[in-house]
């Protein structure tokens, strides 16, 4: 006979699962968490010693101590006394010369005795410095070595310091400890906690099923009222059955109007109702009167459909997304034009090597470097916007492989501070100008060495001006009034956009952009911003 299940059973059996999962789930994460920790801290203790070993092999006071007469011992034995003490973790500190005889010992007893332990080989084929496991004077422990050299280069000895493995054994019990107290509170507090919530949940019960549907149903509407995108749910008689507050403020001038259990004309949008009341699924749908892009997905049932799902999408978001992306490109396209010129500049590198110019290698070296670090700093100290920066340094790498001479003009200075203006809308509109002006100033193919960008942006509170100035093939007069509308281009088919996108986002932020130009000498594009 089938054991008949009570709501105490269920109580029952809910606590129990509760509990077995809470407890294999808290062990899980102790376990885990002592595993990791004690990795970590083991890198962690081996980067010490490392990092304390190397420095002390590289300290002056060692490496230029005259490891044949032994002067200024006394100077050497404060100096890692001193160091030893303020290392709380570090147990002992050993200097040992190539004849392996210890010149420093924290335990002073050991100084001018030979070194009897394990002599570490270093070679070309690995590092000055190393940790392993070893048995010294002081018992077993964690040490590390570290080459020491004079100033000529030539091998004085090594330096060992030192972490006892009782002490190591000691913090790792101590982590052990630590862990497993917090996983057993952890454990108590979630046995408490789960059979408080089984109670309330057995109280709330009273005898009766959960209302399931209740529930659901407001989780269902805090969900959906929640996201950006409008959500109309209604069903074969084109009635509204369900509207969230996203679409309500989309359709309606009153957010507080209420169109559920109404019929889908009261919108009074003729495209829109009929959208909406077709069976098809179909997505991406412009509704020019509402500002909107609608998906339309049915909703069937046993084979048949019962109702649509329109969702809506505020256009605006879209546009805004797209200019995040054409910023996104022009970053992207800088990098790919520094990440080339670098190339350019490692194969020059490698041909010298080649040819054993070593000089010639090593002073083109610093010369890029003093290059690099000018260029960086001075687009760094002119303009505090990082996208806008980093935009410039990558344009200035790809003026060079154009041959055009990129110059900044006097006096740049730009703080993004000075007028709130997006960085995706100020990198659109300079990486857009930038392009043309490269375009404009390599037309013909031609590489002559007479071709110059002029670039400044210059900023006050609630005003910033952005010129760009190129000595290209210019625009023909009857021309410059056409660049600004879309599709125009003298390029070819295809082309035409990029001026009236960036006229149109200048002019959506309040600023405005203006051109001069005279055929064969060049052209000029100032774009300004000014609150009123």
């Amino acid at each position: 006979m089938a054991k008949k299940i009570t709501l105490k059973s269920i109580y029952n059996l809910f606590f129990r699962s509760q509990v077995i999962l809470i407890v294999a789930l808290a062990l899980f994460l102790g376990v885990t968490g002592a595993l990791v920790n004690l990795h970590f801290e083991t890198e962690k203790r081996d980067q010490n010693l490392q990092n304390i070993a190397e420095a002390v092999a590289q300290s002056p006071i060692v490496t230029e101590y005259d490891y044949q007469t032994n002067k200024n011992s006394d100077v050497l034995f404060e100096y890692l006394d001193s160091l030893q003490k303020s290392l709380k973790d570090i147990d002992v500190i050993s200097v040992v010369t190539k004849d392996n005889l210890r010149i420093y010992h924290t335990n002073h007893s050991l100084i001018g005795t030979e070194y009897d332990g394990t002599v570490p080989k270093f070679n070309n084929d690995s590092s000055d410095f190393y940790a392993v496991d070893e048995t010294g004077p002081s018992g077993n422990q964690r040490r590390a070595y570290s080459a020491i050299y004079n100033n000529n280069g030539e091998y004085q000895g090594f330096v060992i310091s030192v972490i006892l493995m009782k002490n190591i054994y000691a913090e790792t019990l101590q982590l052990f400890l630590i862990i497993a107290l917090i996983t057993i509170i952890a454990i108590v507090i979630e046995i408490i906690i789960s059979s408080r919530l089984s109670s309330k949940v057995k109280k709330s019960l009273m005898g009766y099923e959960p209302d399931v549907f209740t529930t659901m149903y407001k989780m269902r509407n805090s969900i959906l009222d929640a996201l950006k995108e409008g959500i109309i749910a209604v069903d074969n008689n084109s009635v509204i059955q369900y509207a969230n507050e996203s679409a309500i403020r989309m359709l309606c001038d009153d957010e507080n109007c209420k169109i559920t259990g109404e019929s889908i004309d009261i919108l009074g949008d003729k495209k829109l109702s009929k959208l909406i009341k077709k069976d098809d699924k179909q997505f991406n749908l412009t509704i020019d009167t509402a500002d909107i892009i609608a998906d339309r997905v049915p909703i069937i049932e046993n084979n048949e459909i019962v109702g649509k799902i329109a969702i809506f999408h505020n256009r605006a978001e879209y546009r805004k997304l797209m200019e995040d992306l054409s910023g996104t490109r022009y970053l992207v396209d800088s990098m790919r034009a520094n990440n080339h010129d670098f190339t350019n500049k490692l194969h020059v590198i490698l041909g010298l090597i080649q040819m054993e110019m070593y000089d010639q290698a090593t002073s083109y070296i610093e010369n890029i470097t003093m290059v690099q670090r000018s260029t960086i700093s001075k687009v760094m100290n002119a303009v505090n916007d990082p996208a806008v920066a980093a935009l410039l340094i990558g344009k200035i790498a790809r003026a060079s492989e154009l041959n055009v001479k990129f110059i900044l003009r006097e006096g740049c200075k730009y703080n993004a501070e000075d007028m709130n203006l997006p960085s995706e809308m100020l990198v659109t509109v300079i990486g857009n100008l930038l392009d043309n002006a490269y375009d404009a100033m390599n037309t013909n193919g031609s590489y002559n060495s007479d071709k110059e960008l002029l670039f400044g942006i210059f900023s006050r509170p609630d005003a910033v001006l952005i010129t760009v100035d190129d000595t290209g093939v210019g625009i023909e007069q009857e021309n410059i009034e056409k660049i600004f509308e879309n599709g125009f281009s003298t390029k070819g088919e295809g082309r035409g956009t990029g001026l009236y996108q960036i006229k149109a986002t200048v002019e959506n932020f309040g600023g405005t952009i203006t051109v001069e130009s005279q055929k064969d000498i060049g052209t000029s594009f100032s774009v300004s911003f000014k609150k009123d």
